[in-house]
């Protein structure tokens, strides 16, 4: 049985011939689900209520190109191995926790008022 196509088994329990007796996380099929979950991130950009409800409140518009630029962002984020990224655009400011794929707060130009983010790791401008 497994979650997401991951399988849960562990072989050296099984005893099965043939089966890897490596420990989990020290080689073996490591990469294979280091690959599965970075395709399970790029499944699409997911917006948290807080952020969603900021974006409505400050009239910040949602496009095909902005959803688009917005995932390359974090995409590129991702490769540089960002954790929480403030991606900077024209639309206005958009802080991203990169490996849930989420983005968690939005601000628009005009509401930077205090021009101080904590809690990043990385910005990318958009």
């Amino acid at each position: 049985m497994g979650i997401n196509g991951v399988s849960c088994c562990d072989s050296r329990r099984s005893g099965i011939p043939g089966q890897s007796t490596e420990a989990p996380g020290t080689g073996g099929n490591q990469a294979e689900f280091k690959r599965l979950l970075q395709e399970q991130a790029k499944v699409g950009l997911n917006f948290s209520k807080h952020a969603a409800k900021r974006m409505n409140e400050r009239g910040i518009p949602v496009d095909n190109q902005l959803m688009s630029n917005l995932e390359q962002a974090v995409e590129d984020a991702r490769k540089k191995g960002a954790r929480d990224v403030a991606i900077i655009g024209a639309q206005g400011i958009f802080i991203v926790n990169v490996p849930n794929n989420t983005v968690v707060t939005t601000m628009s130009q005009n509401d930077m008022r205090e021009r101080v983010f904590t809690n990043i790791d990385s910005a990318v401008l958009m």
